[in-house]
């Protein structure tokens, strides 16, 4: 599974453990990562996935402070995945980014932009602020 489908995975995964209804709907939970055309359809019935909600809940259960609005770095950290250099660069390679993987910091805000982005698309409800 790509990068990009564990932390879809981890995200929605959580928020339909917390939503009883949703329960029968695990498929189309990693279906979006695929990129399959026709997974947001498969979504459609399902309210949007309220991502600050679920990340939110995750981190007060952590006790780590993760500041995974701004971070990837904490962002993964806080689903459990890797969050090396090495991970980051796999999935900067996965969404297509074009800069220097070698100006990490650089790198690491298109990521948390990007990952943002990409969570919107496949269903997840973000923050305006985001």
């Amino acid at each position: 599974m790509s990068i990009f489908g564990k932390i879809v995975s981890a995200i929605f995964g959580h928020a339909e453990a917390a939503t009883p209804a949703a329960a029968g709907s695990t498929a189309p939970a990693a279906t979006p990562a695929a990129g399959s055309a026709g997974a947001p359809a498969a979504a459609a019935p399902a309210a949007p996935v309220d991502v600050d909600a679920v990340l939110t809940a995750l981190a007060a259960k952590s006790g780590q402070q993760l500041n995974w609005k701004e971070s990837i770095v904490d962002l993964l950290k806080l689903l459990g995945l890797d969050s090396s250099l090495e991970a980051r660069k796999q999935l900067a390679t996965e969404l297509k980014y074009t800069g220097d993987q070698n100006d990490s910091a650089t790198m690491n805000v298109w990521l948390i932009k990007e990952v943002r982005q990409k969570l919107a698309e496949n269903g997840g409800k973000m923050p305006a602020g985001l």
